[in-house]
């Protein structure tokens, strides 16, 4: 069985230890890793902005997606961690997933975590995927 990385020009560069996304061609998924607010160059945008850095998580998706040659509405997985969250705050998150899933046919399976901290200070939010080709 093959795999294949995905590493997009347009993510910052990564260790060689981890990929952006892989590919499983013979099982026709993608994986991606956890997509934070960070630029090209892997710094960190829309600093203390959850809703900033949902949507800039979101877009980084979209382009390890776009790269492996599917799209956000082919997501079948999303595994979302958000640093501090409390259950006060579904409603916010709620809002959050329904702006990043307009035109989704499928919901997703999705599961939240709250967690203590990310790979970086200033990080709220970190989005990991599974999507079908």
């Amino acid at each position: 069985m093959s795999v294949v990385a995905v590493n997009p020009a347009e993510l910052p560069p990564l260790t060689g230890l981890i990929s952006h996304g892989v590919v499983v061609p013979s099982a026709g998924l993608v994986f991606t890793s956890g997509q934070v607010a960070w630029d090209s160059a892997g710094k960190l945008v829309c600093a203390g902005d959850l809703a900033g850095q949902f949507a800039k998580a979101y877009e980084n998706v979209d382009v390890v997606l776009q790269a492996a040659g599917t799209t956000r509405d082919k997501i079948v997985k999303e595994t979302i961690y958000l640093v501090g969250y409390t259950t006060d705050r579904a409603e916010e998150l709620i809002g959050l997933l329904a702006e990043a899933r307009q035109g989704h046919p499928v919901p997703p399976a999705s599961t939240a975590v709250g967690v203590q901290s990310l790979y970086a200070d200033g990080f709220l939010v970190e989005i990991e995927t599974v999507a079908v080709l």
